[in-house]
């Protein structure tokens, strides 16, 4: 249900074009009113031009704004009676309508204005809402819609058939409104709605209630009913479902990731499962998108992929098939619809459902996974309501393909930043609250991967995961708390990855720890405590990295962070040293498996890397000065003089030896072993 949000007391005081940006955050707060980055809204005031002159001016969205989050800089403002003598045209190409508007500009330098600016420019009244309310499109991709339409509003709607957005549209909704002097809105069929008015907030309000209107319609006639039929397949209980889950997520996303490594979403939500499991499911959802904002980041048809609920290795058997179906199939839909010109874009499918187990989004990177999600979940909203009217009808496939690969829903494409090196990649890094593993999560972060923070510090690596979100956006990252000992903690933490990221492309085997005595003193439980950490935990990670990348089937890399003592004796550190050379060795063999499934395993070795390490916080200082003779605060002077580079080495040096193994910048290398110790003779590599 639709609230009202307007609290005339935040709104006091505020400009034209202030309220204007208050009223579309309003409409973009509750996405069942309107989508991500749809929608648009406009206001006409009077400004000063250049000269200091008064025009009339529009005020619109400017393409792929968000309105949820929109400010001043958002709008584009048009000198409006440049803009209005287009209504005189009898046609007009996207591509004139584009030049045409970019010389209306009141200043140099604004965004290009929304695809439907002359809609909101033709019509006369100074503020109009142009939205796509579930209820609404549920009205407009019903089979009767226009005779719903008629019985809901009567007099006071307007009802357009569908043609794609542009001048055309735009001077059909002018004409009809202008033709209809009791009209308070426009129902654009397979579309949305339209909604004016003589001030923001009764622009606003007008909005609100003609949307209130049609749920209280459609909910009307649902009452009572199972408008998707009955439970066909009902929703495995939790736990059996999530373990499905994690088993089929590597082998989706390696199976969409052909192409391009995709971060996948997955979700198992009441309303998800009741679809996906209800007899008309598959039915319903192959008719078509259920609003062109929707296609553009679910694709015209999801993947359906009918299951029993109970074969489980019948469905990981089949779950790569029937993508490679759907991607022939695409690949069909765009050459029979192309133009020479046309770009083809990723054929994977962006939604892939399944009864009883629910339903996965994919994406470039895990927010517009998410933002794939959210609208399946507007569309299951859509097919519910127009389907409780009569039935769920909408494009065709060729008036699908003419906005999937329309210029101007391409031009907001152009106006995503480049992707970074490491763009859809997932990368697990132990001992990642501290020190080298902190160090190489910003780093890897940098470069645009996912990160999934694993320490034994459940409060540390909460903090990481926290500040990698922050600065580069959301479900970037992940803190999982986990000793690399336990083996039912690490499968957990690896399940975790793959259930918020839908699988591993990077891992990095860093989780330290450190003893120094002569071997007199060495007590067995201080022995095994080492090698639990370094050579047990380094294990126990490597097996579940290597079972994923067996699934996924498109590679990885794993890089295993050992030391200087691995390849150079040293004193008093026989379980430490001996330790790092069995990870060298683990490494070795490792890559001997890895090579014939792609992946690559390589090897780190640091030295005396003291600042920001958990390690040299403990008793590991003072026994190593101990053992060198020399005071605690000695050992980085002591360390620097000893090299052969006269140099300190820190985190951050270590982390691009990291990158450089981790990334494709090293894709023909594995096997190998990087000393990053500022020189040591005694540990050269030969």
């Amino acid at each position: 249900m639709p609230r009202n949000l307007w609290n005339e007391a935040e709104a006091a005081g505020l400009s034209e074009l202030e309220l204007l940006v208050y009223r579309s955050r309003l409409l973009g707060a509750d996405r069942s009113v309107c989508n991500i980055f749809g929608g648009n809204t406009s206001a006409k005031t009077v400004e000063p031009d250049f000269r200091g002159r008064p025009v009339r001016v529009l005020w619109v969205k400017g393409s792929g704004s968000d309105l949820a989050t929109i400010t001043v800089k958002g709008f584009a403002a048009l000198r409006l009676d440049d803009v209005l003598p287009l209504m005189e045209r009898e046609r007009l190409s996207d591509e004139e309508m584009v030049d045409y508007l970019s010389h209306c500009y009141l200043h140099p330098g604004m965004p290009r204005p929304s695809i439907e600016t002359l809609l909101h420019a033709f019509i006369p009244a100074p503020h109009v809402d142009h939205t796509h309310p579930d209820a609404i499109i549920s009205l407009a991709t019903s089979e009767n819609g226009p005779e719903h339409v008629r019985r809901l509003y009567g007099e006071r709607a307007v009802w357009v058939p569908y043609v794609r957005p542009g001048f055309t549209l735009s001077k059909w909704i002018a004409e009809a409104v202008r033709s209809h002097p009791r009209a308070e809105c426009v129902v654009m069929a397979k579309h949305g709605l339209v909604t004016w008015g003589e001030d923001a907030r009764s622009c606003y309000e007008n909005t609100i209630r003609i949307i209130q209107e049609a749920e209280d319609y459609i909910a009307e006639r649902a009452a009572g009913r199972r408008v998707f039929g009955g439970v066909r397949v009902p929703a495995l209980e939790e736990g059996r479902r999530r373990a499905v889950a994690a088993a089929v997520l590597p082998i989706v996303r390696g199976a969409v990731s052909r192409d391009r490594r995709h971060i996948l979403c997955y979700d198992d939500s009441p309303a998800v499962l009741d679809f996906v499991g209800s007899e008309r499911a598959r039915e319903v959802a192959m008719v078509g998108s259920a609003c062109p904002d929707h296609l553009v980041h679910t694709k015209h048809w999801p993947l359906f992929v009918d299951w029993d609920g109970v074969d489980v290795e019948g469905l990981k058997a089949r779950l790569a098939q029937e993508i490679a179906r759907y991607r022939e199939a695409y690949l069909r839909y765009v050459e029979i619809h192309r133009s020479p010109q046309d770009p083809i874009m990723d054929p994977s499918p962006r939604i892939v459902l399944i009864p009883g187990l629910g339903m996965i989004a994919t994406g470039r990177d895990a927010f517009m996974a998410g933002v794939a999600r959210d609208l399946y979940h507007r569309a299951i909203a859509v097919m519910h309501g127009a389907t409780a009217l009569d039935r769920f009808v909408s494009l065709t496939p060729a008036e699908a393909y003419a906005v999937e690969y329309w210029p101007l829903e391409l031009y907001k494409l152009t106006l995503r930043p480049p992707e970074r090196e490491l763009a859809g990649r997932v990368a697990v890094i132990t001992g990642g609250a501290s020190g080298i593993g902190r160090a190489t999560a910003y780093r890897l972060a940098q470069e645009g991967a996912h990160l999934v923070i694993l320490d034994i510090n459940r409060e540390g690596a909460e903090a990481v995961a926290a500040d990698l979100v922050a600065r580069y956006g959301e479900g970037r990252s992940l803190a999982v708390p986990c000793d690399v000992t336990d083996e039912a903690q690490v499968a957990e933490a690896f399940r975790q990855a793959v259930l918020a990221y839908g699988g591993v492309d990077i891992v990095i085997n860093n989780a330290g720890i450190a003893h120094s005595a002569p071997i007199t003193e060495t007590h067995l439980e201080d022995w095994d405590r080492v090698y639990n950490v370094l050579v047990r935990g380094y294990f126990l990670v490597a097996r579940e990295a290597f079972r994923i990348w067996k699934a996924q089937g498109i590679g990885g890399s794993m890089v295993i962070v050992a030391s200087k003592n691995a390849l150079a004796a040293g004193k008093n550190v026989a379980a430490y040293s001996s330790a790092k050379a069995a990870e060298v060795h683990l490494a070795r063999c490792l890559a001997e498996e890895g090579g014939e499934i792609g992946v690559r395993v390589n090897v780190v070795c640091p030295d005396a890397v003291l600042r920001g390490s958990s390690i040299w916080d403990t008793r590991w200082r003072e026994e190593r000065a101990r053992t060198y003779g020399i005071a605690p605060e000695q050992l980085e002077e002591f360390y620097r003089q000893r090299t052969t580079l006269k140099v300190n080495v820190f985190p951050e040096d270590v982390a691009e030896a990291i990158l450089f193994f981790a990334s494709d910048r090293s894709a023909k290398t594995t096997g190998g072993i990087l000393t990053v110790d500022g020189g040591v003779p005694t540990a050269y590599v030969r």
